[in-house]
């Protein structure tokens, strides 16, 4: 069977599809939320928001997301809070990405670090160094 243009110029199998991630995002800022919300889903995403940390975890148990971007000072529980209900309830753990515009230091970094975050970005900041973060689960690896 004939290869495509691009197979043959790459010179391999077609590349996958993107895989369309389930993302929660929990920040008590809703601008934020509806701002990351619709970048997401225009970026092929399955999305859902919320604003409290309690809201977060209910929203982890019913939606099963594959990213949770969590941001630390959320109401009624911290997003250091949450993350860590949720690696001691669950088996399957996010990705799970800190956010911040209040807990900058590097002592923040590392203390989500210990809790078990994957990454933390600190407000404002771009979202393509976001997008970068969650690429590994998009476009995995073939073997």
């Amino acid at each position: 069977m004939a290869k495509n243009l691009a197979e043959s110029a790459r010179g391999h199998g077609p590349s996958p599809l993107p895989k369309q991630l389930r993302i929660l995002v929990a920040d008590d800022d809703r601008d934020a939320v509806l701002t990351l919300m619709t970048l997401l889903r225009d970026d092929g995403h399955d999305v859902r928001g919320v604003y409290k940390g309690r809201q977060a975890l209910d929203a982890f148990a019913s939606f099963e997301p594959d990213v949770l971007l969590l941001d630390i000072a959320l109401p009624e529980l911290s997003g250091w809070e949450v993350a860590r209900e949720i690696k001691a309830r669950h088996r399957k753990h996010p990705l799970i990405v800190g956010i911040s515009g209040e807990y900058k230091s590097r002592s923040d970094a590392i203390l989500s670090e210990i809790i078990g975050f994957d990454h933390y970005l600190t407000k404002p900041y771009a979202i393509d160094d976001l997008v970068a973060l969650i690429a590994p689960l998009r476009f995995p690896k073939e073997d």
